[in-house]
């Protein structure tokens, strides 16, 4: 059994603590580790980082964690920990991965890697020229919906991919009269916020892992409620958009609509969608479900605005069969980096891909602030 240690740093936030540290890290830890493919076993041991001595004295107590500490410098000096694992807020994280990257640390990451795309290539140019191997979160690959969509486009099912329409959001309150459930600094373009840099980098690993890469988008942002209220009860007027709507071009002649809102009540399924046309089939998927429809099933609809459609089109779609177990997203993808790393294998999902979710995130903005479709260059390391 060979024991991994791994700086955590930003533990204490809904994103580091949930996910990562519980459903990931220490889940891992009370499994027992994870079996490699010649049967040796490794498992974690997690150093937990951050800015509150209390905290992390408080989350290591509860989780029977040994090692934490404020000191980041120190954590990257000892040779005991080998991983360095981000999760902190945007503005904080090129710095600190920059700090990472000197130390020779192993870096596995949330998104997004930086704040420019300019930002995100440097750092993985960085990593690249030391010898570092690098992991990017990319979690929405890891939904058993998606990994249903996956399988269906393995399959052929879909016979020619025509177009991609995408779903995703929910009502956050606004603070006045019900707590906000995400915290005020995602409506502050001066804290790093806005669902363009949150949401963007998700869909550029979804489009070109499952459909194609991303050629260029046209993309409207809007601050549709401006009057907020923090945690503290405090009014503040937002200025990072609350809301984008985009249109992706991709590889193969493949369109992409994907709605982002904090401004829309739910009446779907699930909180994303995705609706898949090809010439032989569709589907739609979520999170967990996915349905489909073959063109042999497919009814054929006759427009009548004088008359009432009593057409069940719900029914005429069939659910995919949930045949395996699926492990949380990110406890899959840090078990794949995990043995990746010890295997010394090359692993996709690295900093340059986190760039490349910059890019579309930083194409969008400039899309909706020009009014324009906007190209997306090829990003290298050379």
């Amino acid at each position: 059994m060979r024991e991994i240690g791994i700086i955590m740093n930003g533990v204490s936030g809904r994103m580091g603590y949930r996910q990562h540290l519980v459903r990931s890290i220490l889940a891992i830890r009370e499994q027992g580790g994870i079996e490699l493919p010649d049967g040796s076993k490794i498992t974690v041991k997690p150093l937990l980082v951050g800015r509150s001595e209390a905290k992390l004295a408080e989350l290591a107590a509860k989780h029977g964690i040994e090692d934490y500490t404020t000191d980041l410098d120190a954590a990257l000096a000892d040779p005991r920990w080998e991983i360095y694992a981000d999760f902190l807020v945007t503005k904080a994280r090129a710095t600190a991965l920059r700090k990472a990257i000197a130390a020779g640390k192993t870096i596995y990451t949330e998104k997004p890697t930086a704040e420019s795309v300019d930002e995100a290539l440097e750092l993985a140019k960085l990593a690249a020229a030391a010898g570092v191997k690098t992991g990017v979160v990319h979690d929405k690959l890891y939904l058993p919906g998606l990994q249903k969509l996956k399988r269906l486009i393995d399959s052929g099912f879909f016979g020619r991919i025509l177009s991609v329409r995408g779903e995703f959001g929910y009502w956050v309150f606004e603070g006045d009269w019900q707590p906000a459930q995400r915290p005020s600094w995602n409506y502050r373009t001066e804290d790093g916020g806005g669902i363009i840099v949150d949401m963007f980098p998700h869909w550029n690993y979804v489009l070109e892992n499952l459909f194609g890469d991303v050629k260029s988008v046209y993309a409207q942002a809007a601050v549709h409620i401006a009057d907020r209220w923090d945690e503290n009860g405090e009014h503040y007027t937002a200025t990072a958009e609350d809301a984008a709507y985009g249109v992706f071009e991709l590889e193969g002649d493949i369109v992409a609509q994907i709605n982002s809102s904090w401004t829309v009540r739910v009446n779907r399924d699930e909180l994303v969608e995705f609706h898949v046309d090809g010439t032989h089939g569709s589907a739609v998927v979520g999170l967990f479900g996915a349905k489909i429809q073959h063109r042999n099933a497919t009814p054929k609809p006759v427009w009548n605005p004088d008359l009432a459609d009593d057409h069940d089109y719900a029914a005429d779609w069939a659910q995919v069969p949930t045949n395996e177990i699926f492990l949380n997203g990110f406890r899959q993808q840090w078990e794949e980096f995990l043995t990746s790393y010890v295997l010394g294998t090359d692993y996709p999902f690295d900093l340059l891909a986190g760039a490349r979710g910059v890019l579309l995130a930083e194409a969008g903005l400039q899309s909706s602030r020009e009014g324009r479709k906007v190209a997306l260059r090829a990003l290298t390391l050379d």
